[in-house]
């Protein structure tokens, strides 16, 4: 009888998330303490009835019930799928645009992004511990796939608010400013959702385009300036622009169905959608590695600003991330939060490493400036 407290052997990569990576493991002969994710397993079952499966993990992996049993009895554990949901909990990649707005052409209500939202809506009104156990595990699932896709990568982070509209300088002013971010070598992240978010992801995707595909791109999509009344209409504005131009700069946005009344982008090759919305805004920040840039907005930007500060505050090491502030009459009159900033940046590492500029075009070129500073000065 195996034993089932035996440590898994060291190694770089125990994770299977596809059929492919499984039959590449399977052809060295074991898949013991392996951790097989999402795949659907239901035409491999000579092979699990056969293959060492001691301490293998099986989460959400379709597989025939006498498969199942054995890999149970030596030694695996098996959290099958859940059925009825409109989600993938145990889901090993980010998910795609394509993905969350399959079905866009009946109408955006149909799409798995809007099933998603209504289902959590439901859930969520209910209590169901069942319900937040498994929003909980899909989105540790999606953390995982997320720090996957970015390692090794130079990560800025562009905030501001949904409410930027389509058609107007500062949207335009946004996607120009993904576009060079991208065209330098960042990997530019989103919020994922309209507005702003949409803009900078929207340049990224332009960034391996001629300059031209840009400015037709932007009077394309300024047909359909918001995401009201119509989702449908401005997401198949979006995705007319991604037919016309296929070949797209990857960029990743992380929205949230906590608002999921705002839709995520077409525009964001990698979306990582989170319900828990405190998981979502942690995480962009966290991972904006080279510096954020914080384009005009309301509460929510504000509250990113000061999420993202409070670690720079305490940063031990004297390595704080960059932050630039975009419109100086709006972070200093209206919503006038670059003063407490710089209160907070007084005789900080911090403080050389905040600008506040005055329009997204300048923007990229403070960040670079600051992240080439020295930070004593």
């Amino acid at each position: 009888m195996p034993d089932h407290h035996t440590p898994p052997p060291p190694t770089t990569d125990r994770e299977i998330e596809t059929l492919e990576e499984f039959d590449a493991v399977l052809a060295r002969g074991s898949l013991a303490h392996h951790r097989i994710q999402a795949v659907d397993l239901t035409q491999r079952t000579f092979a699990l009835l056969t293959a060492d499966t001691e301490g293998a993990v099986f989460l959400g992996c379709p597989m025939e019930p006498d498969a199942a049993a054995k890999v149970r009895a030596a030694g695996a554990l098996v959290f099958p799928p859940v059925p009825g949901l409109p989600f993938d909990p145990y889901r090993g990649h980010l998910y795609t645009p394509e993905e969350l707005f399959a079905g866009l052409a009946s109408s955006y209500e149909a799409t798995p992004d809007a099933r998603a939202y209504q289902w959590f809506q439901e859930t969520k009104a209910d209590g169901d511990v069942f319900a937040s156990m498994l929003r909980a595990v899909h989105d540790d699932s999606i953390s995982d796939a997320l720090d996957e896709l970015l390692v090794g990568a130079r990560v800025v982070g562009v905030m501001g608010g949904h409410a930027m509209a389509r058609g107007t300088e500062q949207y335009a002013g946004a996607s120009r400013l993904g576009r060079t971010l991208a065209r330098a070598g960042f990997t530019v992240a989103t919020g994922g959702g309209p507005g702003a978010m949409e803009a900078a992801n929207l340049g990224a995707y332009a960034s391996v385009q001629d300059d031209a595909m840009l400015d037709e791109a932007l009077e394309l999509l300024a047909k359909a300036p918001s995401f009201t009344p119509s989702i449908t209409d401005w997401a198949q504005a979006a995705f007319a622009v991604r037919e016309r131009w296929p070949a797209g700069g990857a960029s990743v946005g992380i929205p949230t169905w906590f608002y999921g009344h705002e839709p995520p982008n077409a525009f964001a090759a990698h979306l990582a959608k989170y319900f828990a919305n405190a998981t979502r805004e942690d995480g962009l920040l966290a991972r904006s590695n080279a510096g954020v840039i914080f384009l005009p907005g309301a509460a929510g930007t504000v509250q990113e600003i000061f999420d993202n500060a409070t670690p720079n505050y305490y940063e031990s090491r004297g390595e704080p991330t960059p932050m630039v502030l975009v419109g100086r009459s709006h972070w200093t009159e209206k919503l006038p939060a670059w003063p407490l900033l710089q209160a907070l940046a007084r005789e900080r590492p911090m403080e050389s490493r905040i600008a506040l500029v005055d329009s997204a075009e300048e923007a990229a070129q403070a960040l670079q400036q600051l992240t080439a500073r020295d930070v004593t000065g």
